[in-house]
C-alpha cells in the first residue's frame, strides 16, 4: 500500500492519536529497562533491531522500490535515527513533561518545512490549531517566578534537536508518496540502528551485564510497541498534510504529562493542565475544521 491511495480521514487521525498516546507513555518502560542496567543507546539498538528482524522478511521482495529514492531516504533515515536516539536519551535523563515540551516545538519546524518543500498552504483551521497548540505549550513552559523556562542541560537539547529531526522526517515521509509505508518504516529503523551504532562507538561499546529478563523486555518493547507505534505514525503522516499531523501529534504532551503525574509523581500546575487542554483542543480543531472543509 502506498500513500497515494485515498483513505477516510478517520484512520490516519486515529493512527496518529494512538502513536502519540504510546509515545507519551513509553518513558516508563524505558526507565524500567535503564534501572535494570540497559542504557538508552543499547535499548534503542535492541528494540529497533528486534522490530526490524520481524518486519524485514515480509518486505524483502519489495526492496527495489527504494532504489530511485536513496538520497532522500538516507536523509529521512538519519533524521529519524537522531530523533529516536535523542528522544530516548532525553527521556532517561530529564523531566518527562519538560522533554516533551521541547520536543513538541517540532510543529513550528514541520509547518515551515511543509510550506517551503511541499507548498502546503496555511489554511484557517491549521493556523487556528497551531496557535492553540503553541499557546498551550507556552502555558506549560511558563514559570511565574522565572518567566519562560528555556532549554538548559543535555536532556533539553536532546529533546529540542529530536523534535527538529522529527520535523524533517515528517516532511520527507509526506514527500515520498511513491514509497510504501512499510518501506519508509524499515528505512526509519535502519536509521535508528545506524545512529545508535555511531553513538555507541563514541560512548561505551561494551556489552552491558544485565539479566536476561532485561534483554527480553527490550525485545518485547520493540516487537509489541515500536512496530505498531512506527507504522501508526508513518500511516498518519503519509495520509495527512504535515501541518495537520504535526498538530494532532501534540496530544503526546497530554499523554506524557498525565502518565508522568500518575506514574512518576511529577507535579502539574494549573497552567500546565490548561496548556494540555489547549493542545488537545488544537488537534480537534485541525481535524474537525479540515474534515468539514472537505465536505463543502
Amino acid at each position: 500500500m502506498t500513500g497515494s491511495r485515498p483513505v477516510p480521514r478517520f484512520w490516519p487521525v486515529l493512527g496518529l492519536l494512538y502513536s502519540a498516546t504510546l509515545w507519551g507513555m513509553v518513558w516508563y518502560p524505558l526507565r524500567l529497562l535503564d534501572d535494570g542496567g540497559l542504557n538508552g543507546i543499547w535499548q534503542s539498538l535492541v528494540s529497533y533491531g528486534a522490530a526490524l528482524l520481524v518486519v524485514l522478511p515480509f518486505y524483502w521482495r519489495r526492496r527495489g522500490e527504494l532504489n530511485n529514492r536513496l538520497p532522500r531516504l538516507l536523509l529521512m533515515a538519519l533524521a529519524i535515527g537522531w530523533c529516536n536516539i535523542a528522544f530516548v536519551l532525553a527521556m532517561l535523563e530529564g523531566n518527562v513533561l519538560r522533554v516533551l515540551l521541547f520536543f513538541y516545538l517540532s510543529p513550528i519546524w514541520t509547518i515551515l518545512l511543509g510550506r517551503f518543500f511541499l507548498h502546503e498552504t496555511f489554511s484557517a483551521p491549521v493556523i487556528l490549531g497551531l496557535l492553540a497548540g503553541m499557546l498551550g505549550m507556552l502555558l506549560m513552559l511558563w514559570r511565574p517566578e522565572l518567566g519562560f523556562d528555556w532549554p538548559r542541560g543535555r536532556a533539553d537539547w536532546f529533546a529540542l534537536t529530536s523534535g527538529m529531526g522529527f520535523a524533517v522526517a515528517n516532511v520527507l515521509t509526506r514527500y515520498l508518496q511513491d514509497i510504501s509505508i512499510t518501506g519508509k518504516t524499515v528505512v526509519s529503523w535502519l536509521g535508528v540502528l545506524a545512529v545508535g551504532l555511531v553513538a555507541l562507538l563514541v560512548s561505551d561499546p561494551s556489552l552491558p551485564a544485565v539479566a536476561p529478563s532485561i534483554w527480553w523486555g527490550s525485545i518485547l518493547l520493540g516487537v509489541l510497541g515500536f512496530i505498531s507505534m512506527s507504522f501508526a505514525v508513518q500511516y498518519g503522516v503519509t495520509h495527512l498534510p504535515v501541518q495537520q499531523s504535526s498538530v494532532i501529534l501534540l496530544f503526546e504532551l497530554v499523554a506524557g504529562g498525565l502518565s508522568a503525574w500518575w506514574l512518576a509523581g511529577e507535579s502539574l500546575r494549573v497552567t500546565e493542565w490548561a496548556g494540555g487542554a489547549l493542545i488537545a483542543a488544537a488537534g480537534l480543531i485541525v481535524q474537525w475544521r479540515s474534515a468539514d472543509a472537505e465536505h463543502h
